[in-house]
């Protein structure tokens, strides 16, 4: 059984996002949560039995077990894990609409998605018996801002050409055209 499909077992279908067909191929849209008029489209997706696109901040906040001061209680907006023939990836992805949220809190929240991630891997291990559940896959973090404004040419600034840590995220501003193999640096 494949990563995705235990995935699908695993994840409830409320949290997750389905793919849409886009011309012969496949695109999802993402939602913030918190404000649905804020949305971005990633064409380019993967089949549906690669990929899965989770909604992180469902996953309820553990604020009754932690404090919450480190932020360990955040999550990312979204998670995407596509396991294709050439690639295997965990792209997790924080969405804000305006400038807001600094970059600190963005960093927690993408560390919140990888903390959601490694128990979901745990969770994969134990009950599914699958010792290499999610491994050997390269992870990406990026942060979508200023949703809102009307759309133009997608403004992207790297800090570094690998975006493989919550620290070193793909920053994207006012996204107009995003596609998946763009977004995880293929």
């Amino acid at each position: 059984m494949s990563d995705i499909a235990i995935l699908k077992e695993m994840i409830q279908e409320n949290a997750t996002v389905p793919l849409q067909e886009h011309y012969d191929k496949k695109k999802v849209i993402l939602t913030e949560l918190t404000d649905p008029k804020y949305s971005v489209t990633i064409y380019g997706m993967p089949k549906d039995d690669e990929v899965i696109v989770i909604k992180a901040d469902n996953f309820e906040s553990p604020k009754t077990i932690f404090q919450g001061k480190r932020g360990e209680c955040k999550r990312a907006d979204f998670v995407i894990i596509a396991d294709t023939e050439d690639k295997k990836v965990i792209l997790y992805i924080e969405m804000k609409g305006g400038k807001g949220g600094s970059e600190i809190e963005i960093i927690q929240q993408l560390k919140g998605g990888e903390c959601f991630i490694a128990y979901c891997q745990k969770i994969g291990q134990s009950f599914w018996n699958q010792q290499n559940f999610l491994s050997d896959y390269v992870y990406r973090f990026v942060s979508i801002k200023e949703i809102s404004i009307a759309k133009q040419k997608t403004r992207i600034s790297r800090q570094t050409n690998n975006h493989d840590r919550p620290d070193k995220m793909l920053k994207i501003s006012s996204p107009n055209y995003l596609h998946f193999n763009h977004l995880i640096g293929g």
